[in-house]
């Protein structure tokens, strides 16, 4: 019996020194019907060059980058999705690689429960020689948002993607990333948050990463926090989904008002 068309998005920009690694953990997988598909977001370093030496890689490319990154992001994804063919798809940044098993592991965990569209794995973090294993979480606010993996960590059914995109692509809140989007539309809307409990995915972290511009307690993390707050708000009141407001989106914003 052949194995489940599967397919890896792979959403790069500016990644070169961290490409072959990705793409490898790819490549070795112990799973065979795999595709990969990168898009490419107009990198000014020598990603497609060391993409292009790779056989059996769809490549888009992008000319031109946006002002935000978060945006970005959802454009790469969804026109990677457009060229896919795959019934379940990964999604994967380009300075994140996966454990070598990942990808039959999940595939047989879809097969074994086909009620679930979707699945989040947990994630390692690598931090230059560190490794550090996550464990799941409880909610952070139970009345808003739950512990939610990074993009990386995000697997869905290909007929799911399409209904989840068009409730999360809207550009409004720059700093809220697709995966925080992505967590609330599965958890709010299609009541299908699942996490796996186990760790498959290395995420990388490092100066350069969009985290290391929000330190904590910073304006910046002030300012972050505020709107994902809002942002939920905006979603809840979207979708019709009743809801109070909680201590916690009280005290940022009133701690906001003061510093801002």
């Amino acid at each position: 019996m052949k194995d489940i068309a599967v397919s890896v998005l792979i959403a790069n920009y500016n990644n070169e020194s961290y490409l072959t690694e990705c793409i490898d953990s790819i490549k070795k997988q112990i799973y065979q019907n795999i595709e990969i598909i990168i898009h490419d977001d107009a990198s000014s370093d020598n990603s497609v060059k060391k993409i292009s030496k790779y056989k059996n890689i769809k490549i888009i490319r992008n000319r031109k980058r946006g002002k935000y990154g978060s945006y970005n992001q959802m454009n790469a994804y969804y026109r990677a999705f457009k060229k896919s063919k795959g019934e379940i798809l990964f999604l994967l940044d380009s300075d994140d690689f996966f454990k070598k098993n990942k990808i039959k592991f999940i595939t047989n965990f879809f097969i074994k429960n086909k009620k679930i569209s979707s699945l989040f794995d947990l994630p390692i973090y690598k931090y230059k020689n560190e490794l550090k294993f996550i464990k799941n979480k409880k909610f952070f606010f139970p009345n808003y948002w739950p512990y939610i993996p990074p993009q990386s960590c995000i697997v869905i059914k290909r007929d799911d993607f399409i209904k989840m995109f068009r409730k999360i692509n809207f550009n409004l809140f720059p700093d809220i990333w697709m995966d925080f989007r992505i967590g609330l539309y599965l958890r709010y809307i299609k009541k299908d948050f699942n996490i796996l409990d186990k760790n498959l995915t290395y995420y990388r972290q490092s100066q350069g990463m969009i985290s290391s511009n929000f330190k904590f307690l910073s304006f910046a993390w002030w300012r972050r926090r505020k709107q994902a707050h809002d942002y939920v708000q905006y979603f809840f009141d979207k979708n019709r989904i009743n809801h109070a407001k909680n201590l916690d989106y009280l005290l940022t914003n009133f701690i906001y008002f003061f510093i801002k």
